[in-house]
């Protein structure tokens, strides 16, 4: 028997990146395993990849090439062959450029892959539409209000290595749910913890983690950047602030003390819900216990005022002096911290003139309303926006226009696959070349292909390929190698790769990125104008922005729950829901209320409801519970209509941007909830 062991990388959309390998006997693999080797991954996989194998095996992956042949969002197609596929886009694609330009192409790449070859961190097959002159896709689902609100503080998007949090003596998970969303990084909490840390999970609902935390602050969400300044008045009452500090490394003390001082712990607690005892209580712990480390989720920033509450985290850290102490300061993203050479890879100088930006989370928006010139191709990979992307309705009407040529590249026959004119089987991650980092470690990893691609899929670097010859583009850099690809990226000469080279990095399968283990972020200054931490920026003080939706008193009595839509413990985004063992797992669409709220309405436990708003509804079971508090509902995303018969979650969310980047704003989302049907 003919057996090998293949190094590779999970690719999904989760901080921890982990390391794998494959192995493979006789050309098929046979068994998938974490690398015990990894220093962050450390050899486990989470419940959703344990599977892996079995779903690149799936009975409904797409293997061939298909042509629509019903009405849009029938799901009715035929097979045909690459090259009957490739003629029709190359021609429809020429035909729109000719006509309309270049802009009128929307490029709409997601999360499903974070490959920096085949996934949206190049993004994949950035140059052909750079050639093509195609609008550029600004990529706002996830984490950018966020990210701009760090920056603002900091200079940069990336915070402290989280392996530092097993030195932290305090801890604060806010909006972090991570034994669901990146459980690594507990092993190192938990060494924390073990040392006499004291854990706090700060979170509207009581997660997974938060109950392995020592402590749960329930906010209303959207509330935490009222949260943040409340705990810091604790903080300057008591006169415990880093004098020192803040005098030496950062800006605008004085305006933000004067910020802090209009949020009295009553006043914070009459905003965010939380108790005025126990905000008072963690303020004490947080203005005398060093270091403290911020741990912040991703969901926390989805909301009008995102940016600003990431921003006050930021600046939290400097009130108190964390950012000097190995294991304190805040911990959102190591994006950043990869100084691979994305120009390169990208090549944007091969555009004709500067882009068209749209915003992913404005896609109904970018199809239905008049632009110019108006969207007349969307190409989508490594995307679900009929079941992702918000106003459910609103984008499924924009995904039927009949004049709007549609191209899906995936795994799976997708609820948005269904509304394409043309749908091409795409590889899975044991079955190409990719270069990955996580966003949670500073680690380097090489995927490796295991085995051949089953039937007639490709790389999405293969497409692109294949599509540029298609349409006779004669620029070279199209039709770079994997390989030559993977050069290039590393080929920068950025310190954090120092020592690490291609052929190095394919030999060992993964390593650290040159940044030392005892490193203590922004020693030396920060990256902001001034080199401080910057409590003001362009003008504008640190404070709280409040969530739209959350604080609009008219909707408070038409909706007087607020929803969150919380990543699920068997899904990822919206990848898996369609694998059965999963789907069991996770089980029907669900909705957790609080037993006031469920006897307010005379709602019962397991009892089907209808959850609405002005924008849309979707059917979904009730979970009497009091891991959510009274006016607060949560689900779960990642449903895929065609498999729950109906539409979800996201049919009740806003396309409406948050405060910083366009981010998009799901959970500042007001509903009502009533008997089904009523």
């Amino acid at each position: 028997m003919n057996t090998e062991t293949v190094p590779g990388v999970c690719p999904l959309d989760c901080p921890d990146g982990c390391s794998w390998t494959v192995t493979v006997e006789n050309g098929v693999a046979t068994r998938l395993r974490g690398r015990r080797d990894h220093p962050f991954t450390h050899g486990t996989l989470c419940v959703k990849v344990n599977q892996y194998l079995d779903h690149t095996r799936a009975p409904d992956r797409l293997l061939y090439p298909l042509r629509r042949t019903g009405p849009k969002g029938s799901g009715a197609f035929e097979r045909v062959t690459w090259d009957e596929a490739l003629g029709e886009i190359a021609e429809r694609l020429g035909a729109i450029r000719a006509t309309w330009g270049g802009e009128a192409i929307w490029p709409y790449w997601g999360t499903g892959n974070l490959g920096h070859l085949q996934g949206m961190r190049g993004p994949a097959g950035a140059r052909l539409w750079n050639v093509l002159g195609a609008s550029e896709q600004l990529m706002s689902i996830c984490s950018v209000a966020g990210t701009g609100g760090v920056r603002l503080a900091t200079g940069a998007k990336q915070g402290i290595d989280p392996e530092s949090l097993a030195h932290a003596k305090l801890i604060l998970l806010w909006g972090a749910n991570t034994l669901s969303t990146g459980h690594h990084l507990w092993r190192f909490i938990k060494q924390a913890q073990e040392s006499g840390a004291h854990v706090v999970a700060i979170d509207p609902v009581l997660t997974r983690t938060a109950k392995q935390a020592d402590e749960h602050c329930a906010l209303i969400p959207g509330t935490d950047g009222a949260l943040a300044l409340g705990l810091l008045h604790v903080v300057l009452t008591l006169g415990l602030e880093d004098r020192a500090y803040l005098a030496e490394h950062t800006l605008g003390w004085d305006e933000f003390r004067q910020r802090i001082l209009e949020f009295p712990p009553d006043k914070a607690a009459a905003i965010t819900g939380v108790p005025e005892w126990q905000l008072l209580a963690l303020g004490e712990r947080l203005a005398r216990t060093r270091p403290t480390a911020i741990r912040a989720g991703m969901g926390m920033q989805r909301h009008a005022g995102g940016g600003a509450a990431l921003r006050l985290l930021a600046c939290m850290a400097g009130v108190t002096g964390d950012w000097q102490y190995l294991g304190g300061g805040l911990s959102y993203s190591t994006g950043g911290s990869f100084g691979g050479d994305f120009a390169a890879l990208r090549r944007d100088d091969l555009r004709p003139e500067p882009a068209r930006r749209l915003a992913m989370t404005r896609l109904a928006e970018g199809l239905l309303d008049v632009a110019d010139p108006p969207v007349k191709c969307l190409f989508v990979y490594g995307a679900n926006p009929a079941a992702s992307a918000p106003d459910q309705n609103a984008v499924r009407r924009g995904l039927a226009r009949e004049d709007l040529f549609t191209v899906v590249f995936d795994q799976f026959p997708t609820d948005t696959a269904d509304y394409a004119d043309i749908v091409l089987p795409s590889t899975m991650q044991t079955e190409h070349l990719d270069v990955h980092t996580g966003y949670g470690h500073l680690y380097l990893g090489w995927n490796e292909p295991a085995v051949p691609p089953p039937g007639e899929c490709v790389s999405a670097t293969e497409l692109f390929r294949r599509l540029a010859r298609r349409m006779g583009l004669t620029e070279p850099s199209l039709y770079d190698s994997d390989e030559e690809l993977a050069a290039q990226l590393l080929g920068s000469g950025h310190p954090s790769l120092s020592g690490i080279t291609l052929d190095r990095l394919r030999a060992e399968g993964w390593v650290r990125l040159n940044y030392p283990a005892d490193e203590i972020r922004f020693r030396q200054g920060f990256p902001t104008p001034s080199g401080r931490l910057e409590f003001v920026s362009d003008g504008q003080v640190a404070g709280y922005t409040p969530a739209k939706e959350v604080e609009d008193p008219e909707l408070a009595r038409r909706f007087p729950l607020v929803l969150v839509s919380t990543a699920s413990h068997y899904f990822m985004n919206t990848i898996f829901a369609n694998r059965p063992a999963l789907a069991r797992r996770a089980g029907p669409p669900s909705v957790a209320l609080h037993p006031e709220d469920a006897a307010a309405r005379g709602l019962a436990d397991g009892q089907r409801a209808r959850v609405f708003n002005d924008r849309g509804s979707f059917a979904a079971l009730v979970r009497v519970t009091d891991v959510v508090r009274p006016g607060v509902a949560a689900t779960t995303k990642g449903h895929w209509s065609k498999l729950t018969g109906g539409a979800t979650v996201n049919s009740t969310v806003d396309e409406r941007d948050a405060d910083l980047g366009r981010g998009a704003v799901f959970h500042d989302n007001r509903v009502e909830i009533e008997g089904w049907p009523p």
